[in-house]
């Protein structure tokens, strides 16, 4: 018995890029199909639950955040008959589903922006945030996360509506009624259906300041139309009316109550690290992510103890959520490794993730290794991000094309988009031979890079996940217990110790990071049983006070009652 009794605490959340997961019926893209056939994967690597991102029908403007019906299955996807498939199976091996709810905006081609643009006078048309123009211009000059304007003139009606992403993604107005409620209704669709829960997307983005204030920050042309590269203090200064609005968490409340009718402990995850969200612990949402523990040039041990101590302190009573990587960011292989070690430092960091407190949520691809994409042609790009600021580099700064090619390559998205790797064969598996994949599959799939290979290996990376998942699976201590660090000033070896006070069990977990043998002293009494050691060679621990550790290696020991 632990006390993690939830089982979105206790699950391993996997988050499955639909379009680069499985090609099921051999059209270059990811499918329902597919990613059902894949599912024994997933249970045998010891997921819990896969976080699913949109399978909605989109025009894949920004895709597939820009939704054109929320209570549909993109045609490329498969049927809804598909999806319902897809649920039951996941379900019958013991995986929850999670779906991505984009709650912020939608497509401009939804129908109900069609209605909403159609007339000022239709009754769609507050259902989306439309303002009267200023001296000429915008309403204001809030920019958009993806650079430019966030205001667009509709010249049917004269007005302008207002998007804080892309031009084609208009916010909904949640101040109405009317689209509150139809929203809501959507959320009863899915859940309705057996979905676990949703991940809420860009919900600080949910509300604007309502007088529509001017920011303050003093940008240059070329950040107004890169705000993404902007600094932290840059960045809030110049979003300070357009995210964590009043409402927000009025509307999270709402939501909950909503969820909370529904059997079976649905869970609601937030795009967003502000603990805010959490409400008193039981009226908002379950889980926000600890996006800090990620923003850094590599992982250290100063900086994870930083990041927990802050962290737990800030989160009190209310359960932690680790990631180290999504849809959004670099590759973990690639982003935290440092080319010489960097299968070694990916074991490090699935252990990590594994063994500190809280629900970890792991990335489609992470479990083999897989590596950034590298993209050489522009008509190879996918990421409307990417493109925009290929524009921008080779316009407004005159980069020579071959130039900011290369550095488009380097920053898009899609870098960690691009197919699964199921075997060596011609497009790694993920389609037939001969179909020319949504995104090129990556070169080192013929090189051990994939599941299949990974799977005959027992010290594959994959197999590794797997003991390391199935550890946490069947140790209450890394489930439930609670988290002390060891050994604070070692600036090589990451030591903690984690307590179950249901089950009196308490493990000792030690990271070496550095690649030469170190030391850690840890001071305590007694002896440990070994449950897992990368290095090999040893059952017990007979001495505690000090761990001599290998290069890179991974410790996790019982300790004697």
């Amino acid at each position: 018995m632990t006390t993690a009794t939830k089982w979105w605490q206790s699950a391993v959340f996997y988050q499955i890029y639909p379009r680069s997961f499985a090609d099921g019926n051999g059209d270059g893209i990811g499918d329902f199909p597919g990613i059902t056939a894949r599912l024994d994967h997933l249970r045998d690597l010891g997921i819990g639950a896969i976080w699913l991102s949109p399978h909605f029908p989109s025009p894949f403007v920004d895709c597939g955040y820009d939704i054109s019906d929320f209570d549909g299955v993109a045609p490329e996807y498969g049927t809804m008959a598909d999806f319902h498939h897809f649920l039951r199976e996941a379900h019958a091996r013991g995986i929850r589903v999670v779906l991505d709810l984009v709650l912020n905006h939608s497509s401009d081609q939804h129908p109900w922006f069609g209605e909403s643009r159609a007339s000022r006078d239709n009754p769609k048309r507050d259902w989306y945030v439309w303002r009267d123009g200023q001296g000429g211009g915008p309403p204001n000059n809030w920019i958009s996360v993806f650079g430019g304007p966030a205001w667009t003139l509709d010249p049917r009606t004269g007005q302008y509506y207002y998007h804080a992403f892309l031009k084609e993604q208009p916010d909904l107005n949640w101040r109405h009624p009317a689209l509150k409620q139809a929203m809501f209704e959507m959320v009863r669709f899915w859940l309705g259906l057996g979905v676990d829960g949703f991940r809420l997307d860009a919900i600080g983005a949910a509300f604007e300041h309502p007088d529509l204030p001017p920011h303050r920050a003093r940008l240059t042309p070329l950040q107004q139309l890169n705000p993404l590269a902007l600094s932290p203090d840059e960045w809030r200064s110049l979003m300070e009316y357009q995210q964590h609005q009043s409402g927000v968490h009025e509307l999270m409340k709402e939501l909950r109550r909503l969820v909370d009718v529904y059997p079976g402990d649905r869970v609601l995850i937030g795009e967003d690290d502000d603990v805010a969200f959490h409400g008193n612990g039981d009226d908002e949402l379950h889980l926000v992510f600890n996006f800090p523990l990620m923003r850094a040039e590599r992982l250290t041990p100063a900086h994870i103890r930083a990041n927990q101590a802050a962290r737990l302190a800030a989160l009190g009573p209310n359960w932690p959520c680790n990631t180290l990587g999504n849809h959004d960011g670099r590759r973990l292989w690639s982003r935290f490794g440092d080319g010489l070690h960097d299968a070694a430092l990916s074991r490090l960091h699935l252990a990590l993730m594994a063994t500190l407190r809280g629900t970890p949520v792991l990335y489609n691809g992470e479990e083999i290794g897989m590596t950034d994409l590298e993209l050489t042609d522009l008509a190879q790009f996918r990421d409307t991000a990417a493109l925009a600021r290929y524009r921008l580099l080779t316009t407004l700064e005159g980069l020579p094309p071959a130039q900011a090619l290369a550095s488009v390559a380097a920053t898009t998205r899609d870098r960690c988009r691009g197919p699964l790797q199921w075997s060596d064969e011609a497009n790694g598996g993920f389609c037939p031979p001969g179909v020319a994949p949504w995104l090129p599959v990556n070169a080192d799939h013929a090189g051990g890079v994939n599941v299949a290979d990974q799977d005959r290996d027992p010290g594959s990376l994959l197999n590794f996940y797997r003991r390391v998942l199935a550890l946490r699976k069947a140790t209450p201590a890394l489930l439930a217990g609670d988290y002390r660090a060891l050994d604070e000033d070692n600036e090589d070896v990451l030591a903690f110790l984690r307590h179950d006070a249901a089950s009196g069990q308490t493990c000792l977990v030690a990271l070496n990071f550095a690649a030469a043998p170190r030391r850690a002293a840890v001071g305590l009494a007694g002896s440990a049983r070994v449950l897992l050691a990368s290095a090999g060679g040893r059952a017990e621990l007979g001495s505690l006070d000090a761990l001599a550790l290998a290069p890179h290696e991974v410790l996790i020991a019982e300790l004697a009652a």
